[in-house]
């Protein structure tokens, strides 16, 4: 996987809250996850939860800001490597802190949670790059201690076998190499990584699809395999990816300089060093560009 460069020794200021209070508080209301949705996750390493993620509304002008964000994209950087960007657009943070999505992972993680990242994956059709197969735990494996994420993928478009929607080869969390597999270079002209899980560590012939409606989302654990194939079709594919740790799990502060953590609901549990949700931090993106740093 990625070679990260050496650690800067003066990470910029995040802030620190005294009283950890939550952005969302909890308020009693259904659980998001039926119990058997939680079940299948933990021993399939992914869920497709019932319904959709946000009011019409709210999502419709989450797909708008986003559109805008794809219009101002640089036309020399291709729309599949929208990493981070909540980082520099605070804006996106009332979406991705939303109570909507945290409520999907709380059952999962427990009541204390972070938001650690988000991609917009944006797939154009007709040369939509493919995203080999890999963990993302294998990208982080230096930065979260214990390994223990959760990504919501929200669709913004549909998300079919048509366009390349992401597919998951089950339990694949919870056997083999558990997250770490083995990895070998891939040509970067055809693809989002460069880098993919050799074929012996794989089960493709397992592997299934996850096909979404708009504004509907999957959930699977960092250790799961998963990949996409190429968009030749003539619809877009995106998705916003959203990932979670919980408060029990530490970032490595050697590279607070490069990766930022939001408290998401309750409490601070390590005393971590946690962004505000409200500020740009685009500097932090530009140092990451800097330090050729490609956490996922």
């Amino acid at each position: 996987m990625e070679d990260f460069s050496p650690p800067i020794l003066h990470p910029v200021p995040l802030m620190t809250p005294l009283d950890p209070t939550p952005i969302h508080p909890t308020r009693p209301r259904p659980p998001r996850l039926s119990p058997h949705e939680v079940d299948h996750y933990r021993k399939e390493g992914y869920v497709i939860p019932r319904g959709p993620v946000f009011p019409a509304e709210t999502f419709q002008a989450l797909l708008d800001h986003f559109e805008r964000k794809l219009a101002a994209w640089p036309k020399d950087q291709r729309p599949e490597a929208m990493d981070t960007p909540h980082f520099g657009d605070p804006k996106l943070n009332e979406w991705a802190l939303a109570p909507e999505v945290v409520d999907l992972v709380e059952p999962i993680l427990g009541p204390d949670i972070l938001l650690f990242s988000t991609h917009f994956i944006c797939k154009p059709k007709g040369d939509g790059r493919r995203v080999p197969w890999h963990e993302d735990s294998a990208y982080w494996r230096k930065l979260l201690d214990p390994m223990e994420v959760a990504t919501v993928w929200l669709a913004l478009d549909p998300s079919t076998t048509v366009n390349g929607c992401m597919y998951v080869i089950p339990r694949s969390h919870n056997t083999g190499k558990m997250g770490f597999s083995d990895y070998e270079k891939v040509d970067v002209t055809k693809s989002v990584f460069e880098t993919e899980i050799v074929k012996a560590d794989r089960r493709d012939e397992l592997a299934v699809p996850c096909e979404l409606q708009p504004n509907h989302c999957s959930l699977h654990d960092a250790r799961t395999q998963h990949g996409s194939p190429p968009n030749t079709s003539h619809i877009r594919r995106c998705g916003w990816t959203l990932r979670f740790i919980p408060a029990t799990t530490r970032l490595n502060p050697d590279y607070a300089d490069r990766q930022l953590i939001y408290l998401a609901r309750g409490r601070n549990l390590l005393n971590q060093n946690l962004a505000d949700p409200s500020r740009d931090y685009s500097h932090v993106i530009e140092e990451r560009k800097r330090q050729g740093f490609k956490a996922h």
